[in-house]
């Protein structure tokens, strides 16, 4: 079954957030398949980045990736989220034997076979894919906003930092706390802690000195993936999400880029959340699972 847990751990906002200031430069970007190429891409980075460092971590646990007419299949485990295809028909035509070579790669590694498409792969993609057998079974809103003029906001009073090594378990503990109210999700997470902490740029928000907030940053080239933020209970509606949000931004713009991108389910407080800081739609995506 699909999984609510985004693949590249990006559903933002799982607790309530403050407003955002909407004097913030407003969007010139088109929502067209240049951008989808970019923020796609972007995505799969953070998939395949995820992928090589459980590799990394434990070499025998069989997580892989591979290409196919540019498209990524992802494999971290049969029952893993993150064991999908991401970039399907965006970059190369995806015919019926792209989709039989992607199928034999997650079925020869007894996983289902689930597909993330954008739409503007297009509607003969859609045509091929229910005459093989899949049908849709998740969707998720792709958004975006430009950050080439950002400033942060220097009067909150939460401190966000970047984490390194030494800050790990404190990471990963916030993280769990602040997704408690998913219990599916705090227990991947807490099993895939040690991942999560080395293929993305991770930060905390503190209070008083104390860890409230995590969230993480993924950047492909000049587009930033805001990922996985997160607030333990006792600590939401104090304006720490708002807090990380200005952080990662601030640091995505410092290596120069100038498009972030977020995931969330359609008219979810992740979205609206998301659109309060400047972020719009760019498309909704399916997930489609071959059920034949």
């Amino acid at each position: 079954m699909p999984s609510k847990i985004a693949p590249s751990f990006a559903f933002e906002g799982a607790a309530p957030n403050q407003p955002y200031n909407r004097t913030m430069a407003s969007t010139k970007l088109l929502a067209d398949i240049e951008l989808a190429k970019r923020l796609e891409r972007t995505e799969a980075y953070g998939c395949a980045s995820f992928v090589e460092a459980h590799a990394r971590i434990d070499p025998d646990c069989g997580a892989t990736w591979q290409e196919f007419a540019g498209a990524h299949a992802m494999f971290d485990g049969a029952s893993s989220p993150i064991t999908q295809s991401f970039r399907l028909g965006v970059f190369e035509e995806a015919n019926d034997a792209t989709l039989g070579e992607i199928e034999e790669f997650f079925r020869s590694r007894g996983a289902d076979v689930f597909l993330e498409v954008c739409p503007l792969a297009g509607a003969e993609l859609a045509g091929r894919l229910v005459s093989r057998g899949y049908k849709p079974v998740e969707l998720s809103n792709v958004m975006f906003r430009e950050i080439d003029r950002f400033a942060p906001d220097s009067s909150s009073t939460i401190e966000v930092r970047q984490t390194g090594d030494a800050d790990a378990d404190s990471w990963i503990d916030t993280t769990v706390r602040g997704w408690g109210d998913i219990p599916e999700a705090a227990d991947y997470l807490r099993q895939t802690g040690p991942v999560l902490t080395q293929y993305a740029t991770n930060f905390l928000a503190e209070k008083d000195g104390s860890p409230v907030a995590a969230a993480a940053l993924i950047i492909s080239d000049d587009v930033a993936l805001l990922a996985g933020a997160c607030t333990i209970p006792e600590a939401r509606r104090q304006g720490a999400q708002l807090a990380l949000n200005n952080a990662r931004l601030a640091y995505a713009a410092e290596q120069g880029c100038n498009v972030a991108m977020v995931v969330a389910e359609p008219g979810s407080a992740s979205q609206r959340n998301a659109e309060r800081r400047g972020f719009r739609v760019a498309y909704t995506r399916t997930k489609w699972a071959l059920t034949a």
